[in-house]
C-alpha cells in the first residue's frame, strides 16, 4: 500500500505556498517538480533525519 502524504512548502522562485505529494515509503529521494503557481522547476530532496522525514526545495538554477 502506498503512504502519500502531503506536505506544504514555499515555492523558491514566486514566494507561494504549495503542497506537494510525498511517499515516503519510497525512502530518500531528490526530484524536480513543477512549481504550480510559477511553473518554474523546483529540486525537492526528501530525506530521514533521525526518525522524522524532511522535506527541502531549492531553485533548480542554483
Amino acid at each position: 500500500m502506498e503512504s502519500l502524504d502531503f506536505a506544504a512548502v514555499q515555492c523558491p522562485y514566486c514566494g507561494e505556498t504549495i503542497e506537494l505529494a510525498v511517499d515516503a515509503s519510497a525512502g530518500e529521494q531528490r526530484y524536480i517538480e513543477d512549481c504550480s503557481v510559477c511553473c518554474k522547476p523546483i529540486e525537492v530532496l526528501l530525506f530521514a533525519d533521525g526518525g522524522d522525514w524532511r522535506i527541502t526545495v531549492a531553485r533548480d538554477d542554483d
